[in-house]
């Protein structure tokens, strides 16, 4: 069984071995290299070499330079678990030529010319192999390969001719990642690694993770920004590189390694004056990937993920590579001002004295709640609590939201009327654990790729049980035990179908319901209409299938519900989320490690620009604007009179710009145009907007609105927090100075506050965190010296630093510490297909892009690999329509109509399309209506219904064939070693007589 990657192996000593002669305590069952690791780290062992290991995957048994003995045996250490009593030897002569005899058939496979490798970072494994061990010559030659280096991914390199066959990148592949594209084709006369069978990475099903280059222990896998730029001497025609290489090789027999890996490691030593290593957040989804970015001025020479608290070494395509916006061409570096139908720079003085004119101005002849703000879901935590703090304690208004309200409120609010809170009920690490993963309405493959890793690991090695309900079949319902196809808008039905048939059979885990959950009478009586043969004819899946789900999810140990947009973005996605909730709640799946529900958030910091307080309706920490009690202490606090009522969302401040109760709109960091639903109407209340300001990093179609356009730092120029789906929150470091004239955003917001009057003096965001600390106790114990590196908190966080990984232990936060059943009536959407609009268009995200690409468009490699948007149809409409891959058809809604190319695909069925969302040029919002949640007004973006019309163009594939969607899988257990044990030509090292080197004698120089 493969080990858990979230969830940190115990170590505690329970048991004694001896090693080298000296009694020492352990834990039984684990890896014995993890013991030997952890006794060098500690100063108290020499290293065991080890290259093909690594912690955070396991063993792979492939270089066998972990030899030790054991019990008087030579055995790998990395294979190798720890019992009572054992007796190693790590060193000796039998052990030396076990672990000689290995890296020498290693080196064979790998020219060491390090001084002039771009891999030379004091990071590289064989490198650091090759001195640890002191190797002065090879016994094997360097025997090269009869493949040339493969260039065809955009973002990495492949050099057969440097792969050590270590599998590091196989084993990641196939085991962490678990996309299942790389292998090694063992019993060729010339093993490499292969993508999908073959010997070319561009065309395969490869997704460009990332996983394989993190991992490999030398430079055969490497990142195309590193190549020419890491090294001194490394950026020099081929013709003179190979020479050097040539001269490097050829005093190597009289001198020995020493002398040239010493010149090397000099040369190392100088690259660290110029390259930085800056620990940063991902951008992009919500899992909140942590890595190190590596810079040289302002080029970015990789990301190297390896500690984060979420991700460990996993990262996805755009966080490995799509970082093109933080030096496009296009960034934002000066302050932009209206003139005429074009823009000019100004500078700041006049930017800021055009806006506090305006804000005055309006406040004076219309009042405070003339003014609307809204935060932004990509920047910081203190830059939300900013946003709202300017918009309460300086403008007088509660007109502020953030881009929750297009996704996540329906989630945050069916949590909070069953649970009290609306956020994740664990960690990751209890998705990976839990027995029953269910995934509705998400695509987390594609939208939270190394989140879905762990569930995709869970599934093929520990026996995890998936089951998945989407209306596509995507990469996670491919993988699904049980896959099923609601109806559109019809979850809430099939969920409380279930509840009410577990209730019935007497599967409801009843001793949880009593002690811990109220309304159970009322909720039950609720349930009544639910029959299964209701839910059959509403959501069109099988009585059998819903009987089968219901079962599983009783049995299960533990189940952990997955949910999205899916969910969310429907006239009644509060009550579905409510009403999985209510059937978490009726099984017992609270208040236990995993289990409960998990609403995968969107945007990197969507969880805390809602939980900073940047919503009409609350503080920081979800602290009632409508309470006193909380009002007053804000109003101490900052020394000012607040409003009282709950103040305008999103979805209200269009509707009073068009009325003209809205005067001003201060957008930061959202590109409202291509976000909101029913972008035709969004863009007619912008047009009129009296004064509206754009703060963002590069020109957005919002932008092209706005009176005013500020130049905002990206991610990488500023610091602060971010908090991730799981609750986390996490540091992000200063790795360059903001481009041009652009600030941080909340920089910009207290040069703003202060003209309007405001003596704020914040000369950092740890202070903001300070101020937020002290007036949430939600995050009583946040602060920057507790986030420090790597370092997270989950919050609740208390006053002495103790956070809550799991959400619910003790109680649940309502007064009387139970959780509450929230029975809910099913009502059909708002929006269906009709005999005149007769298809149901779904949309969402795709794994390359994000959102709609004003980020991920401005990095090459993605846009090549993806360029636009497309159509997804089935192959029976095709079929009755008449149409092919390519053919360009117009949608068109009571809405809107947009162009777009079509791909046949069976990912959809009967009359369902799916039309990403990564366009700014044929935005899917054009065809959205202006339907919403009823109780929290997100935009009913999954309830749209159009026609469709053939148009004569006929195109080539919108999706080219470099794209990975082409390629086929060829899933493996994993490295699959034993065929490597089984060719003729090996043997275990150190068991065989030739084994025993004879290290030439070297010149001394």
């Amino acid at each position: 069984m493969k080990s858990l990657l979230n969830t940190p192996a115990d170590h505690s000593p329970n048991m004694q071995l001896t090693i080298d002669g000296i009694a020492v305590p352990a834990h039984s069952g684990e890896l014995l290299i993890d013991l030997l690791n952890r006794r060098t780290e500690s100063g108290v062992q020499k290293p065991v070499p080890h290259v093909c290991y690594l912690q955070q995957m396991g063993p792979i048994q492939s270089c066998d330079t972990c030899m030790v003995k054991v019990d008087g045996k030579l055995v790998r250490a990395c294979a190798t678990l720890v019992t009572s009593g054992m007796t190693i030897e790590t060193a000796g002569e039998t052990v030396d030529i076990a672990q000689r005899e290995a890296f020498d058939r290693i080196l064979q496979n790998h020219m060491l010319y390090c001084t002039v490798c771009d891999n030379n970072n004091q990071n590289c494994t064989i490198h650091n192999t090759t001195r640890d061990l002191d190797v002065k010559h090879q016994h094997r030659p360097y025997t090269p390969k009869p493949y040339e280096q493969d260039l065809s991914n955009p973002f990495y390199r492949y050099d057969p001719q440097q792969c050590i066959l270590c599998g590091r990148c196989v084993e990641a592949c196939q085991n962490v990642q678990v996309n299942e594209t790389l292998t090694i084709n063992w019993e060729s006369a010339h093993p490499r690694v292969l993508w999908d069978g073959g010997e070319k990475i561009d065309g395969s099903s490869c997704v460009s993770c990332g996983h394989c280059v993190t991992v490999c222990p030398c430079n055969a896998l490497m990142e195309k920004s590193m190549l020419g730029q890491a090294g001194y001497l490394t950026d020099i025609p081929r013709k003179t590189l190979d020479d050097m290489i040539d001269v490097v090789k050829g005093i190597e027999p009289p001198i020995g390694y020493g002398p040239i890996l010493t010149l090397s490691e000099i040369e190392s030593e100088m690259r660290e004056q110029r390259t930085r290593r800056t620990k940063t957040v991902c951008t992009y989804c919500a899992v909140g990937c942590s890595f190190d970015v590596w810079t040289k001025d302002r080029h970015i020479l990789k990301i190297e993920p390896m500690q984060g608290p979420a991700n460990g070494i996993s990262t996805c395509i755009k966080g490995k590579f799509a970082w093109g916006h933080i030096n496009s061409d296009d960034r934002l570096v000066k302050p932009l001002l209206r003139d005429g139908e074009t823009f000019r720079e100004i500078e700041w003085d006049e930017a800021l004295d055009i806006i506090e004119a305006k804000f005055k101005q309006i406040r004076a002849d219309h009042g405070p709640d003339a003014l609307a703000f809204i935060a932004s879901s990509k920047c910081t935590n203190e830059e939300s609590f900013l946003m709202q703090k300017l918009s309460r304690a300086v403008i007088g208004t509660n007109n502020v939201d953030n881009c929750a309200r297009y996704c996540q409120n329906p989630a945050t609010m069916g949590l909070q009327r069953t649970v009290g809170y609306g956020g994740d009920s664990g960690s990751i690490s209890d998705i990976e654990r839990a027995g029953l993963v269910i995934i509705v309405g998400a695509n987390p493959a594609e939208n939270h790729p190394v989140l879905a890793t762990r569930v995709k690991r869970s599934h093929k090695h520990r026996g995890q049980r998936l089951i998945v309900a989407d209306l596509r079949k995507n990469e996670m319902a491919e993988r699904a035990d049980i896959f099923m196809r609601p109806n559109p808008s019809t979850d809430a039905v099939w969920f409380s179908a279930i509840a009410k048939y577990i209730i019935d059979s007497g599967l409801a885990k009843m001793d949880f319901v009593n002690q811990w959950v109220n309304n159970f009478d009322e909720y039950k009586k609720s349930l009544e209409p639910f029959t299964m043969e209701y839910a059959e004819r509403v959501t069109g899946i099988p009585i059998a299938t819903l009987t089968t789900v219901a079962h599983e999810i009783a049995a299960a140990d533990g189940v952990c519900i997955l949910f999205a947009m899916g969910v969310t973005q429907h006239c009644g996605g509060s009550d579905t989320a409510t009403a999985l909730s209510n059937l978490l709640l009726v099984t017992g799946n609270y208040m236990r490690p995993g289990a409960g529900a998990y609403p995968l958030r969107g945007h990197n910091n969507v969880q805390g620009a809602s939980d900073l307080g940047s919503m009409p309706n609350v503080f920081s920490g979800y602290q009632k604007v409508d309470d006193p009690d909380i009002r007053a202490k804000f109003e101490a606090d900052w020394g000012v009179t607040l409003p009282t009522t709950k103040g305008l969302d999103n979805h209200e401040m269009i509707r009073a710009i068009q009325d003209g109760s809205i005067k001003s709109l201060y957008i930061k960091g959202e590109d409202t145009i291509t976000s909101d639903a029913n972008a035709g109407d969004v863009g007619d209340a912008l047009s009129n907007c009296e004064f509206l300001i754009v703060q963002d990093i590069n020109f957005s179609e919002t932008c092209r609105f706005a009176d005013i356009v500020l130049p905002a730092a990206a991610s990488l120029e500023k610091e602060g927090t971010f908090t991730s789906t799981e609750r986390r929150f996490q540091r992000i470091y200063k790795a360059m100075e903001p481009l041009g004239e652009s600030k941080p955003d909340w920089e910009i917001i207290q040069l703003i506050a202060n003209r309007m009057g405001a003596k704020w003096n914040y000369a950092h965001p740890s202070e903001i965190m300070d101020e937020v600390a002290r007036l949430t106790p939600l995050f009583a114990g946040v602060n920057y010296d507790r986030l420090e590196g790597y370092k997270t908190l989950q919050w609740p966080v208390h006053a002495d630093g103790t956070d809550s990984p799991l959400l619910f232990t003790e109680k649940f936060p309502f007064p009387d510490g139970k959780a509450r059943f929230y029975p809910i009536e099913y009502i059909p959407p708002c929006l269906e297909a009709d005999e005149q609009f007769d298809l149901h268009l779904n949309n969402g995200r795709l794994l390359e892009h994000f959102q709609q690409g004003s980020m991920t468009d401005r990095t090459s490699g993605i846009k090549a690999m993806t360029p636009s948007t497309f159509l997804e149809i089935s192959p029976e409409l095709a079929a009755e329509r008449g149409i092919t891959t390519g053919r360009h058809v117009q949608l068109m809604s009571p809405y809107g109509i947009a162009r777009v190319q079509v791909v046949v695909t069976n990912r959809v069925q009967g009359k369902q399309l799916y039309m990403p969302i990564n366009s700014v040029i044929e935005p899917v919002n054009r065809l959205t209506s202006s339907f919403t949640d009823r109780n929290t007004h997100t935009p009913a973006y999954k309830e749209t219904a159009v026609i469709m019309t053939v148009l004569p163009e006929q195109g080539d594939n919108p999706l080219p064939r470099r794209n990975f969607r082409y390629g086929n899988r060829t899933p493996q257990p994993g490295l699959e070693i034993e065929r490597k044990w089984a060719r003729p030509d090996y043997h275990l090292p150190g068991t065989a007589p030739a084994d025993k080197l004879v290290q030439i004698a070297s010149t001394t120089v």
